[in-house]
C-alpha cells in the first residue's frame, strides 16, 4: 500500500536538497557585546568613580522631575543589544530614587537593551525584610517585585541588611561586602592579633563579626542589642573578652548611630581600651554625623562612600573609603560572565 500525502507536503520527512543549507542561504553575524553604565540622580559621583574605573564614559541619559512631580527619563545614546548597568543606591529621597531606578530599567526594557543589570549599593527598605508586628508589610519583598516587573535581568548590591532579601528575587542577584576594604584599613592602622576583638552590634551580625576576626586574627564579641522603638537602640550585654583591647564594632548601615553610641559605651565601660566603629552604608540621618564625631566613646568612625556623604559636614573622625574599584570589577565580571564571589574568595556571603 503506497502512503499518500496531501498537496504540497511532499518534501516533508525527506531529507533538504544540498542547494537548501549552503552558506548563501543563512547569514551569520558575531555582534559584539557592549557594556554601557548609566545612572540616575541618586550618586552620580559614585557612577562617575565607576566609569573612570572602567574606562569607559557615562551614557547620555536625561533624567529630570516634571512640574507635577512625575520623573521623565530618556536614554539619548541607543541601548539596543546592549548590556545596560544602572548605578542607583536606595539614599535620600528614597522614593524618589527608587522610582527613578524603576523608570530607567523600564525605559532601558523597552528600547531593546540585551540584558539590564541595577547596581544597588544601598538597597532601599532592606530593614523591612521581614513582619515584626502584626499587619506589616515585607517592604524589601515589594522593591523586589517592583525591580523583576520593570525589568530588571540581574540585580547588585552590596551588604545587605538581610541574607533573606536574596530570595526575594527569580532574578540574578550578585552580593558584593565591603569588609575586605575594612579589613585592609585596620590592618595598615596595626590592628590585628591578640589585642584586638571585632565585636557584632548584634546576634545577626555574628557571622560578619567572625569573618572579620578571621580577616584579623583577633578575638570576636557579641552584644545583646534591644530596641525600645524604632531608630532606637539599648545595649544590655556584651558577651567576649573586651577589657584591656582595642573593639572594632561593624555593622551594614549608620542610620541615626544609636546602636554604634550605646555599643561603644558598653564595651568602655567592659573596659575596652579604644573603640573603633566601620559601616558599609554611611546614611547618617538627621545630625547623626555630628552626634557621632562628639562622642568620646568613638575613636574613629569609617565608611564607604556607596551613598553620598557631605563632606562638608564629615567631623574629623570620619574617614571615608571608595568602593567605586570593587564595584568596577564586579560589573566588569558579570560583563565578562566571569565569576563575582572569585572576586571575594568565595567569602562574598556574610549571613
Amino acid at each position: 500500500m503506497t502512503e499518500q500525502r496531501l498537496p504540497g507536503l511532499e518534501s516533508i520527512g525527506q531529507p533538504a536538497p544540498a542547494e537548501l543549507t549552503s552558506p548563501s542561504h543563512y547569514l551569520e553575524r558575531a555582534t559584539p557585546k557592549r557594556l554601557m553604565l548609566f545612572t540616575g540622580r541618586a550618586h552620580p559621583d559614585l557612577a562617575g568613580d565607576i566609569a573612570t574605573e572602567l574606562g569607559i564614559d557615562l551614557g547620555d541619559a536625561t533624567v529630570k522631575t516634571f512640574a507635577n512631580g512625575e520623573t521623565y527619563c530618556r536614554y539619548e545614546d541607543s541601548v539596543r543589544g546592549a548590556d545596560v548597568f544602572i548605578v542607583q543606591p536606595g539614599n535620600e529621597p528614597v522614593d524618589r530614587n527608587l522610582m527613578e531606578l524603576l523608570i530607567m530599567v523600564n525605559a532601558a526594557k523597552l528600547a531593546s537593551a540585551r540584558r539590564i543589570t541595577a547596581v544597588i549599593p544601598w538597597y532601599p527598605y532592606s530593614r523591612q525584610d521581614k513582619k515584626s508586628a502584626p499587619r506589616e508589610p515585607i517592604t524589601a519583598k515589594l522593591v523586589a517585585d517592583m525591580l523583576q516587573v520593570a525589568g530588571a535581568d540581574r540585580v547588585l548590591t552590596m551588604d545587605l541588611h538581610a541574607g533573606q532579601i536574596q530570595g526575594f528575587f527569580n532574578i540574578p542577584v550578585d552580593h558584593m561586602t565591603a569588609l575586605p576594604l575594612f579589613a585592609d584599613y585596620f590592618r595598615d592602622l596595626g590592628f590585628s592579633g591578640d589585642g584586638v576583638v571585632s565585636v557584632s552590634p548584634d546576634p545577626g551580625r555574628a557571622k560578619m563579626a567572625t569573618k572579620f576576626a578571621q580577616m584579623l586574627d583577633s578575638d570576636v564579641a557579641i552584644m545583646h542589642k534591644v530596641r525600645p522603638g524604632h531608630d532606637i537602640a539599648a545595649v544590655s550585654q556584651v558577651i567576649g573578652r573586651v577589657k584591656g583591647k582595642v573593639c572594632l564594632m561593624g555593622d551594614d548601615m549608620i542610620v541615626t548611630g544609636g546602636t554604634l553610641v550605646a555599643g561603644a559605651r558598653a564595651l568602655r565601660e567592659a573596659g575596652a581600651t579604644a573603640v573603633y566603629v566601620f559601616a558599609t552604608h554611611a546614611i547618617f540621618a538627621g545630625n547623626a554625623l555630628d552626634m557621632l564625631g562628639a562622642q568620646d566613646e568613638v575613636e574613629k568612625i569609617v565608611v564607604t562612600d556607596s551613598v553620598p556623604i557631605d563632606r562638608t559636614k564629615a567631623a574629623d573622625k570620619i574617614t571615608i573609603l571608595p568602593v567605586a574599584p570593587l564595584l568596577a570589577q564586579t560589573i566588569w565580571n558579570v560583563f565578562s560572565d566571569d565569576s563575582v564571589s572569585a572576586i571575594f574568595a568565595g567569602e562574598n556571603q556574610l549571613f
